[in-house]
């Protein structure tokens, strides 16, 4: 009887320059079990996206970041990862303008808030 191989968890980019916030998203993201990558800004990022080695399923952004902001950053992201999923957080998640396939979440958000809009997302 063979075993079957183990699945490998979805791989979640998370950009947060506030570190308190970054280490509670990590925090809620690995224990809903997804392996996570850290960036405190755009630089540090896109250094992760240009990675061909890395696999992203998915790249969670603060909207307000220093230097590029999220939508920019975004707009990046896409043009070295075409397709790539993009969720955005933001405390004015009501009045943000996403491009189509990116999706929003207002801050603050509870842990059920963000299991799902991930899982809805990476479904």
């Amino acid at each position: 009887m063979s075993v079957p191989a183990p699945v490998t968890p979805p791989t979640i980019l998370v950009v947060e320059d506030d570190s308190i916030v970054r280490m509670l998203i990590v925090d809620v993201l690995e224990e809903l079990e997804y392996k996570v990558l850290e960036a405190d800004g755009c630089d540090q990022a896109l250094n992760f996206l240009r990675d061909d080695t890395q696999p992203i399923a998915l790249m969670m952004t603060d909207v307000g970041l220093p230097i590029m902001d999220g939508r920019e950053l975004a707009k990046e992201a896409r043009s070295v990862r075409p397709g790539l999923p993009i969720l955005f957080a933001s405390g004015y998640a009501e009045s943000i303008d996403v491009p189509e396939g990116m999706n929003v979440i207002g801050k603050p958000f509870s842990i059920d808030q963000l299991r799902d809009k991930v899982k809805r997302i990476l479904s």
